[in-house]
C-alpha cells in the first residue's frame, strides 16, 4: 500500500502583502476603546490683560431664574424704602424750616394740649370720687346732672356763653377766602381749647357745616359775607398761638392777600342761639 498523501505546503504570501492578526482577547473582558482626547479649557486670546480677563469673564453676564428674582425682590424692597425716606422728609419740611421761636411755640401749644387733657381727667376722677363718697349720692348725683346740663347746652348752641377768649377778623377785600379755610380755622380753635365758636351771629356746633356760596360762604345753610368775625371763648393764651402757628390758620389766609387781626379779651359773649332738635330714632339707652 501506498502511504497517504499529504496537502503540498501552502505556498508564503507574497512579500509586503502579510497582515499581522489583532492579539486575542480573554473572553468576558471587553474591549477597551481608546477614550477620545479630552477638550481642552478655550484659553484667552494671547496679550491680554487682567483687567481685560476679568471683564471678558463677566460679560456678557449668566443670570439664573434664582438670582432675577431676588434682584426683584431687592429692588421692590429699595423702592419701599426710598418712598418712606421721602414722605418722612415732606413731613417734617415745614418743621425744618420754622424759626427756633416758632418751634418754641409748638412746643408749648403741645404742653397746653396735655395740660388740659391731663386736667379734664382730673375732674372726672373728682366727680367720680365725690359720687362715691356723699352721704347723699342721690343729691350729689341731681347737682352734678344740671352742671352738666348747662355744659352741654354750651356745646350744643342752646344756651348763651360768656368768658375770657379772643376775637378773631378776617378782611377779605379780593374775595379769595374760601369755605373749607374757615373751617380749618374753626378745627384749630377746637384743637386748642375753644369751648363757644361763633361766627358772624352764627353758632358753631358740633354738626357745623361750610359751603361756598357765592361771593361769600355757607355757614349750616346761613350765608355770611366777609369780613367774617370769629367770637371764640376759651383760654386766650392756648387760641392765639394755635392761629399762629407756622403753616398755620394765619399765614394760610394772608398768602391769599386776606387781613387778619385777632384780639384778646377777658369777656366775649357768644349768645347766638341753636333750636336743639329732638332725634326721631335714637333714644337714651338708659330708658
Amino acid at each position: 500500500m501506498s502511504p497517504p498523501r499529504t496537502a503540498p505546503d501552502a505556498a508564503p504570501p507574497p512579500a509586503g502583502l502579510r497582515r499581522e492578526l489583532p492579539a486575542e482577547v480573554p473572553a468576558g473582558i471587553p474591549a477597551r476603546t481608546p477614550a477620545p482626547a479630552e477638550e481642552e479649557a478655550p484659553k484667552p486670546p494671547p496679550g491680554l490683560t487682567g483687567r481685560q480677563r476679568l471683564v471678558a469673564g463677566l460679560w456678557p453676564p449668566r443670570v439664573t431664574r434664582a438670582q432675577l428674582i431676588v434682584a426683584l425682590l431687592l429692588f421692590g424692597l429699595g423702592f419701599g424704602l426710598a418712598v418712606q425716606v421721602a414722605s418722612n422728609s415732606d413731613t417734617d419740611s415745614a418743621l425744618r424750616g420754622a424759626r427756633q421761636e416758632d418751634l418754641v411755640r409748638i412746643l408749648d401749644e403741645l404742653d397746653d394740649r396735655t395740660e388740659r387733657l391731663e386736667d379734664e381727667k382730673q375732674g372726672l376722677e373728682k366727680q367720680r370720687d365725690e359720687l362715691e363718697n356723699s352721704s347723699d349720692q342721690a343729691e350729689e348725683a341731681r347737682r352734678q346732672t344740671i352742671e352738666k346740663e348747662r355744659q352741654l347746652g354750651v356745646l350744643a348752641g342752646s344756651v348763651a356763653a360768656q368768658g375770657p377768649g379772643i376775637t378773631m377778623t378776617v378782611e377779605d377785600t379780593k374775595g379769595t377766602v374760601e369755605a373749607d379755610m374757615l373751617l380749618d380755622a374753626i378745627q384749630e380753635l377746637r384743637a386748642a381749647g375753644a369751648e363757644a365758636i361763633q361766627v358772624n351771629g352764627v353758632r358753631v356746633v358740633a354738626g357745623t357745616y361750610l359751603t361756598d356760596s357765592g361771593n361769600g360762604v355757607g355757614v349750616d345753610g346761613n350765608k355770611i359775607t366777609a369780613p367774617y368775625r370769629f367770637k371764640v371763648i376759651g383760654k386766650s393764651q392756648d387760641l392765639e398761638p394755635a392761629l399762629n402757628i407756622p403753616g398755620g390758620v394765619v399765614q394760610t389766609l394772608e398768602k391769599e392777600q386776606a387781613t387778619v387781626t385777632v384780639e384778646q379779651s377777658t369777656k366775649i359773649i357768644v349768645d347766638a342761639l341753636r333750636a336743639v332738635k329732638r332725634p326721631d330714632y335714637a333714644r337714651s339707652s338708659s330708658q
